[in-house]
């Protein structure tokens, strides 16, 4: 019987990472307020499975960017430990995090639209993402690699202003600025 439980267990947790593989796509696509049958299809589970999981679409999209926020924090240790320089992995982590951003169509609406269900998702992003990007930075002042006084949240307020794309600024004139922002960053060191 435990065995069964297991399995079980395994199979909804593939579930639920399937819905939010599918649901971080179709946002992507169509924004964050995309109809729920186009995520339940890319899922490839009905509507009800989603609803018994997500039971909400705050729910959902809390959860898709909760992954997404956990892992692009998760970077900034690894490209630290793996890359050539600290500010090599400070750039790294920049070009995920405008990866994070610009791909975020509709969120800064869902953020602002009241539902109570997101309050705390720009408070989750800052809390988890601001630790990150200020272990990079102390790391590049520590390396003489960056102008004195650079801190972590005005750099990342900065990165997002360039990251708000529009019809004739898309996410490649975005990584551009966000890479001249840098460039301005590095220290004489």
């Amino acid at each position: 019987m435990p065995e069964q439980v297991g399995v079980r267990q395994a199979q909804a947790r593939r579930t639920r990472d399937g819905v939010l593989a599918a649901a971080a796509a179709v946002f992507v696509e169509q924004g964050v307020q995309a109809p729920v049958r186009d995520i339940a299809e890319r899922a490839g589970v009905g509507v009800g499975t989603l609803y018994r999981n997500f039971p909400t679409r705050a729910d959902l999209v809390t959860a898709v960017y909760r992954h997404q926020i956990d892992t692009c924090a998760a970077l900034a240790p690894r490209l630290l430990a793996e890359a050539a320089s600290p500010f090599a992995a400070l750039t790294g982590w920049a070009e995920a995090f405008v990866e994070f951003l610009a791909t975020k169509h509709g969120l800064g609406a869902a953020l602002g639209s009241g539902d109570p269900g997101l309050e705390n998702l720009h408070a989750l992003m800052l809390d988890t993402l601001v630790p990150a990007c200020t272990a990079l930075l102390e790391a590049c002042a520590a390396a003489g690699e960056l102008r004195p006084g650079i801190t972590a949240y005005p750099l990342m307020r900065a990165i997002g202003n360039l990251c708000i794309t529009g019809p004739d600024y898309g996410r490649a004139d975005a990584g551009r600025m966000v890479a001249l922002l840098l460039a301005g960053c590095r220290g004489e060191g």
